[in-house]
């Protein structure tokens, strides 16, 4: 706090902040018990659901309470966790503009159903922190000229150096409004409607970490920080990825971990990955704990799989795969491929060359995607990110092959679960969902294509079809959640050593922790059948271990030193040993 504010201003701010503290402190003591070690916080059996919070519905139901519903009987309770997208009111960006951070809106149903969730899965509740809605109270205040909210907002004008300003939009930064003392223009990262907030004012940072608590206390066990990267604005600089910003994680991260230790921070940065990656922050006193994020996402995956599968070349995967690893026991990725938001191409930035960026933008123009841009620093644009479902961007809408367009959608999905991390898979890729083209033109927003919300009832006919591809997908990635979450080589924290047999591969090899067991994740990326020998010794294991593969549950014997594998186009394998 003093570095934010000076010495002074943080010495008149802590009797607040103590305060508040010690309410929370006296008032949920539970939390402040043994949890687990940070090690063990997140294990093999963590695997989360995004979803928003009425992605499905029902017309006897709230939307939230259908989401449990269909939790625990369609999905088998399969998933330990649930990120709900902002479930808040909210007045745009599908509820990324937030009217009220304390409410639940109520269309999709309430806190109750919040905490009712809460008892049998583990949830993420967004913190939408960067911005706020112009509906907002806060904002209202502001343009009534009321005192307590006129530091909330960040006000500038068109003489002030904002040329190095980075931002993920092809809008104008400043957005004028009408106020009590006049026309004022404010900063507006993410467009009008989404109004950045101040944190250099240390009254607002306290209403903060007043919300991360008051999300504890209704249930959050992981909390995401939305756009967390662009927190801080300082004039003549980029404003992202500031000293003040991280310190603001750290901040937030020091009062979790003294009033609820169990509460594990996420950062979403979809920027290139070293920048990514120092979201885990600084390690304390020279020891194992890191004191920001404790896990990241994990953005460069994404477009590395994509490029994989439209090369059917597993190289850079493999490369850059074997490159991983986070700083301590205490830290993860979460892995994921699909999500709300496209597929972001900034993460891809050094890892892809140009021509292989472009190659991946014109296959989603192909397959019927969008490609949204951001503004250069120079006032040039390029592609931010691509809107398309991830069915599609990998298969061809226009020449449908149902037998092979399964099995290339599962491979995908059989890397991002066999690799290192927590796995968070879209709800949409639980069913193989086709381009929404009338959601895009009932909204005018190209990130539509990825958010259809189903009807339960429909669904469910659709599902109980066994020849429908939504079934054919839903009932195999159970069964591989089902695998990955029985197995201790799957936890976050086993090793991980990639191989490179062939390019048209990705293997990986995990080890769990206590190296008593061992499981070679292979994944035929192209349309050609492959055949490999595997030398047992380049496993570090013994060569007279037998192996299983789990996915067919077919033993596989070793010969002369070599594991024989043959794999049919796009065919994926998980072959399992233990000491």
């Amino acid at each position: 706090m003093e570095f934010l504010y000076g010495e002074q201003t943080a010495a008149s701010l802590w009797p607040q902040f103590n305060a508040l503290l010690t309410e929370y402190r006296t008032s949920l003591p539970e939390f402040q018990q043994a949890s687990a070690s940070p090690q063990e916080r997140l294990t093999e059996r963590d695997v989360f659901l995004i979803t928003y919070a009425d992605q499905f519905t029902s017309a006897k139901d709230s939307s939230l309470a259908c989401l449990q519903e269909f939790l625990d009987k369609d999905l088998a309770k399969a998933l330990s966790g649930v990120h709900i997208l902002p479930f808040y009111p909210y007045s745009s960006d599908d509820g990324f503009s937030v009217i009220d951070y304390f409410q639940v809106d109520p269309r999709h149903g309430s806190w109750e159903d919040i905490v009712s969730m809460g008892k049998h899965y583990r949830l993420m509740f967004d913190a939408v922190i960067n911005h706020i809605s112009k509906e907002s109270d806060w904002f209202q205040g502001y343009l009534a000229g009321e005192d307590i909210h006129e530091d909330y907002f960040i006000e500038a004008n068109s003489k002030d150096d904002l040329s190095q300003v980075v931002r993920p939009r092809a809008l104008p930064l400043l957005t004028s409004f009408e106020t009590a003392r006049g026309p004022r223009q404010v900063w507006t990262t993410f467009g009008p409607d989404q109004i950045d907030l101040n944190y250099a004012n240390p009254q607002l940072l306290l209403e903060i970490v007043q919300l991360l608590l008051f999300y504890v206390a209704k249930g959050a066990e992981v909390i995401r920080l939305d756009a967390i990267a662009y927190l801080w604005k300082e004039l003549g600089t980029s404003s992202i990825h500031l000293p003040q910003t991280h310190s603001v994680i750290k901040l937030f991260r020091s009062v979790l971990d003294e009033l609820a230790p169990h509460v594990i921070l996420i950062t979403e940065t979809n920027v290139p990955h070293e920048d990514n990656i120092s979201y885990f922050g600084a390690a304390l006193d020279g020891s194992d704990h890191f004191d920001e994020a404790q896990m990241v996402y994990q953005f460069p995956l994404a477009p590395i799989v994509l490029h994989t599968f439209i090369q059917e070349d597993a190289s850079v995967l493999s490369s850059w795969a074997a490159s991983l690893g986070t700083p301590s026991p205490s830290t993860t990725f979460f892995n994921f491929i699909a999500s709300h938001d496209g597929i972001g191409l900034m993460p891809a930035k050094g890892l892809l060359a140009d021509e292989e960026i472009h190659a991946i933008v014109e296959r989603t123009l192909a397959h019927g995607g969008h490609a949204s841009n951001k503004s250069n620093a120079d006032g040039t644009e390029s592609v931010y990110e691509l809107n398309i479902t991830l069915y599609d961007a990998l298969n061809d809408p226009k020449q449908p092959n149902a037998q092979i367009d399964i099995q290339r959608f599962l491979a995908s999905q059989a890397i991002m679960l066999a690799l290192a991390g927590v796995p968070g898979i879209y709800a949409h890729s639980l069913f193989g969902s086709r381009n929404c083209h009338s959601c895009v033109e009932e909204t005018d927003r190209p990130r539509s294509i990825n958010r259809k919300k189903f009807d339960i009832i429909t669904l469910r006919q659709t599902l109980s079809d066994p020849m429908s591809v939504a079934s054919r997908i839903s009932g195999r990635y159970l069964q591989l959640i089902e695998l990955r979450k029985a197995y201790a080589a799957f936890h976050p924290n086993a090793s991980q050593h990639i191989l490179e047999l062939s390019p048209s591969v990705f293997a990986v090899l995990r080890r769990s922790v206590d190296k008593k067991q061992s499981i070679l994740a292979i994944t035929n990326v192209s349309k050609q059948a492959v055949d490999l020998d595997v030398p047992v010794n380049v496993l570090g294991l013994g060569n007279g271990i037998a192996w299983k593969d789990l996915v067919l549950e077919q033993v596989v014997q070793v010969q002369g030193g070599k594991i024989p594998i043959d794999l049919q186009p796009y065919q994926f394998i998980w072959l399992f040993t233990e000491d």
